[in-house]
């Protein structure tokens, strides 16, 4: 911790130095010096604006072309689920057909055997 504090002492009385022999060897009057800064001031402020808008512009550039791209993977999502609806539409109706066809057996009238019962044919499980 000592180290720190006379790391931020010395930057302190570094910065105090340089702002004192800055002023004593200024070539340019108070008056100028401040104009100066006012106008470096009124620069960065008008450059970091310039920045903003151009932010934001390129950010609404980016929302309306990611909106067609949703629309377009939403339209596609739907001709997906549609063409999934139809298909087990269909399929349901070929199933309706081979039960009433008695082709096949409806889960319902389906006896299913224990594992053990049809390993050997048992009516009981056996115990261990």
């Amino acid at each position: 911790m000592g180290k720190g504090l006379a790391f931020v002492a010395g930057a302190a009385l570094g910065a105090a130095a340089g702002t004192v022999i800055g002023v004593l060897l200024a070539p340019r009057s108070g008056a100028e010096t401040r104009a100066m800064a006012a106008d470096m001031a009124n620069d960065a402020w008008d450059s970091a604006r310039d920045m903003y808008e151009q932010g934001v512009d390129t950010a609404r550039s980016a929302a309306n072309d990611f909106g067609p791209l949703v629309d377009a993977k939403t339209d596609e999502l739907r001709a997906k689920v549609d063409l999934a609806r139809e298909r087990m539409d269909q399929l349901r109706e070929q199933l309706n057909d081979a039960i009433a066809g008695g082709n096949v057996t409806p889960a319902a009238d389906v006896v299913v055997e224990g594992p053990q019962e049809a390993a050997d044919g048992s009516e009981a499980p056996s115990e261990a």
